[in-house]
């Protein structure tokens, strides 16, 4: 039973952490992508800068489902047998 407690804790911290990294990644990309079309075409600037914001949404809604699930598995775990 212990044991099981150490491993969810593990298993949610993971998925914190590498839903966080990605998120991170992901949105440095997009930003530096982003710089370098609105350096090459300023006219596009307003248009590129509502996607970058609509996709920097998306990217953070997908890790904070991530969150979600780890809240799950920490507070209301279903693996874990009451007894």
């Amino acid at each position: 039973m212990e044991n099981v407690l150490g491993l969810v804790a593990l298993a949610c911290g993971l998925i914190i952490g590498l839903g966080a990294i990605g998120a991170c990644i992901g949105i440095a990309l997009m930003g530096g992508k982003y710089l370098e079309a609105s350096a090459r075409q300023p006219e596009l600037m307003n248009e590129l800068q509502t996607k970058m914001f609509l996709l920097a949404g998306l990217i953070d809604a997908a890790f904070l489902i991530g969150v979600g699930i780890a809240m799950l598995f920490a507070f209301a775990n279903p693996f874990v047998i009451a007894g």
